[in-house]
């Protein structure tokens, strides 16, 4: 709300009221209890998102939240899945993302360490180019594991074609003993 306040160069004296507009239905209720509480004065816009925070984001979740975003991994997600993730909680823990070189180090950290490593030999600093290279580098790793599927998959069916397969194998064995029993019967 913040954002669309300074966009449409909102005064603070102007923003109590706005901002009712804009809050859902609970919030809404809080907002105008809280502003009925004050009287006929304006309230203070900062005390109002002092307030806000307070009821709508408290401490336990704040520090859910910088938990969640400390352990972070991409595990089974993709690496666009996981920096959207990351993305999401870094909002909640600036502390942690201040600089661009805090940024790329806190999401190198996360990634798959096949991922990482690649990332790491690049040596890259910014973080957009990180979360490029990790892309490039995941695509590429989906790429050889398909091209290794495809040649395994080849070489399973040359032999399966020249007579090398399991089964052609049990057929000439029993093959062989049927032979051997005929000469000794």
């Amino acid at each position: 709300m913040e954002k669309a306040f300074n966009l449409v160069q909102v005064r603070d004296n102007f923003k109590t009221n706005n901002a009712s507009y804009f809050l859902k239905i609970e919030a809404n209720y809080w907002g105008e209890s809280t502003r009925a509480l004050e009287g006929e004065d304006p309230v203070p816009w900062a005390w109002i998102t002092e307030l806000f925070v307070e009821k709508y984001f408290p401490d336990c979740v704040h520090n859910q939240m910088e938990i969640e975003f400390l352990e972070l991994k991409q595990g089974d997600k993709s690496v666009a899945e996981n920096e959207a993730k990351f993305t999401e909680l870094a909002r909640f823990v600036p502390e942690y993302v201040r600089s661009e070189s805090q940024k790329a180090r806190m999401f190198q950290q996360g990634l798959k360490p096949e991922i990482r490593r690649g990332v790491l030999a690049l040596q890259l600093k910014p973080y957009p180019f990180i979360v490029q290279a990790a892309l490039v580098i995941e695509i590429d790793q989906k790429l050889a594991a398909r091209e290794k599927a495809d040649k395994k998959r080849k070489i399973d069916d040359v032999e399966e074609t020249s007579g090398q397969g399991g089964s052609n194998k049990k057929s000439h064995k029993t093959v062989g003993r049927n032979k051997n029993k005929e000469l000794r019967g």
